[in-house]
């Protein structure tokens, strides 16, 4: 059979990380232009950003308004750079568990696993169009919300944030709105797309126990249509591998994602209560409410991610296993 590429669904997903400057084109990163520019990006996006809005909460940690208007972003930011941190640092790992999955044991056997297969990569690719589009629009939504209540012509910027110079004064203000923006945008797209491959890891996780699953399956039929007891053996063998594959699969990706799903869940919870709290304080119709909403849609469908496919691996794990039993 024609050799499948497991990852080239993943190509758009891979593609916005390398422009984020989360993909370097060899297995880690080195002493180049590229590194520079990830660097570059870092600091100028996320590092000034995480460093203003940890200065505005040591400001006006008695304000608890501001506060709590601020804390939800910081808590976002700190987190995406977290996650950012843990990605680039195991960037390695990732990419060897790539070219351990176009292996020959990984490779599907028959027309019926490439269909089980892609069932489980069309889904992926349908939530991470919808993911990527959450994420826009609450990034849109918190960028526009001074237009939506005007609150633009009195110099509020759309995220509370200190800054070394008096904000109020053009050209200050729209050069501190330009850079939230980009910022902004910017962070969205990496945790999305992070999110969104640590979710890949766990599709390609199922797809190995489907298409495992219907190995054992067919090996009665092979047996039983003439296939010599040394066949029999070999596929039996090639199955146990198999297995073996897919269980150091998944603790390498375990390795890889375990902490950043430990500080989503421990972030998250705290992001949606204070987020709930915020917008009992505000008009609901305002631009502010309308921005607390849509990031709160991101942030549950972010935990709803890892919450489905988790439980899709738990499942397809105990339907193999009850078809033994």
């Amino acid at each position: 059979m024609k050799h499948f590429d497991w990852w080239l669904p993943l190509k758009h997903n891979v593609t916005v990380l390398r422009l984020a400057g989360l993909w370097p084109k060899n297995e880690a990163y080195e002493k180049n232009m590229y590194t520079f520019y990830a660097i570059f990006i870092w600091v100028l996006l996320t590092g000034s950003q995480n460093l203003f809005l940890v200065t505005t909460i040591y400001f006006t940690y008695d304000n608890l308004e501001t506060f709590t208007q601020t804390i939800v972003i910081t808590v976002t930011d700190v987190l995406t750079s977290f996650k950012i941190y843990i990605f680039t640092k195991n960037i390695r790992l990732l990419k060897g568990l790539m070219i351990n999955l176009n292996t020959d044991l990984f490779q599907p056997k028959n027309q019926n696993q490439i269909d089980l297969a892609w069932i489980s990569l069309n889904l992926w690719k349908m939530t991470y169009a919808v993911f990527n589009m959450l994420a826009a629009a609450s990034v849109t939504f918190w960028m526009i919300s001074p237009f939506l209540d005007n609150s633009f012509r009195t110099g509020r910027l759309p995220i509370i944030s200190w800054y070394p110079y008096d904000i109020k004064i053009s050209p200050f203000y729209e050069l501190a709105y330009i850079h939230q923006c980009l910022a902004s945008y910017y962070l969205g797209a990496a945790i999305a797309n992070i999110d969104m491959m640590i979710a890949a890891l766990m599709v390609h996780i199922g797809v190995q126990c489907d298409i495992l699953c219907d190995s054992f399956k067919k090996l009665p039929v092979l047996k039983s249509t003439g296939k010599t007891e040394d066949d029999f053996s070999k596929n039996i063998i090639t199955c146990v591998q198999h297995h073996k594959q897919i269980l150091s699969f998944a603790k390498s990706s375990n390795e890889f994602f375990d902490k950043i799903l430990l500080g989503q869940f421990a972030t998250s919870t705290i992001a949606i209560a204070v987020s709930l709290f915020e917008m009992s304080l505000v008009d609901p119709f305002s631009g502010t409410s309308l921005s607390h909403l849509a990031y709160l849609s991101s942030v549950v469908f972010q935990v709803f991610l890892y919450c489905w496919y988790g439980n899709e691996i738990k499942l397809k794990v105990s339907t193999f296993l009850s078809s033994f039993a």
